[in-house]
């Protein structure tokens, strides 16, 4: 694991993190008021997408760096789903992922995860699971008076989804994360009218969606590839 994981992207992937590098920065320099967790918090979740998109463990490590920043700006908000949801849920399962994808890579390359179709039980695990956790977070949200409690509680939902298929290391993580993206851009969108200075948050969202879509797509044909290989 420890190396350099930037010499397994090709020209494909440098300039996919190119342009989302480019304009978070962008928008972080045009909001000088943002948090300096909220600024890096945004570039640390840039790059983490484009490791996850190869399917690299590095891609893992980097969301939970990721998700202790982006904590932290959703408290400065009381977005308290969101700071609950990635302190208590999406980094725990990060984590837990990234010994995960150690214990499955493919072929032994560390640099590419073996991806996994999900078992029927596995599969009413993920709704069950995604159904409790989104009373329960439903319940705790409102009795916080969390903001947008309707967003914040799709978002838990999402959340869940994204990180339990993450862990199996199925190539539908992406999808469950644009999913993600989308009701963010929504809740960010709503706090950036209170305050400007969460308007970095837009354009990190806006950068991942269009990259969980990458991945999506990326996943899809390593799949193909990794059966193809293996039969």
């Amino acid at each position: 694991m420890w190396r350099n994981p930037f010499v397994h992207l090709n020209k494909k992937d440098r300039r996919v993190l190119a342009v989302s590098l480019l304009v978070v920065m962008l928008c972080n320099l045009s909001t000088p008021s943002a948090a300096w967790t909220t600024k890096i918090g945004v570039v640390v979740g840039a790059v983490a997408l484009v490791f996850m998109a190869k399917g690299d463990v590095w891609g893992q490590v980097l969301t939970v760096v990721f998700s202790v920043l982006y904590g932290i700006t959703s408290w400065q908000f009381r977005y308290y789903g969101e700071m609950i949801t990635y302190l208590g849920m999406t980094l725990p399962m990060a984590l837990a992922a990234v010994f995960s994808w150690l214990r499955h890579p493919f072929q032994g390359n560390t640099a590419q995860v073996e991806i996994h179709r999900l078992t029927r039980s596995q599969r009413i695990g993920m709704m069950v699971g995604a159904i409790a956790s989104t009373a329960l977070f439903g319940v705790l949200l409102w009795w916080l008076n969390t903001p947008n409690l309707l967003f914040s509680t799709v978002s838990v939902t999402t959340s869940f989804l994204a990180a339990y298929l993450t862990y199996y290391r199925s190539s539908y993580y992406a999808l469950a994360y644009a999913a993600n993206d989308v009701v963010l851009i929504v809740l960010w969108t709503l706090a950036s009218v209170k305050d400007t200075a969460f308007t970095p948050m837009i354009a990190c969202f806006s950068v991942f969606l269009l990259n969980d879509l990458y991945a999506f797509s990326s996943w899809k044909r390593r799949e193909k590839e990794q059966h193809t290989h293996i039969h």
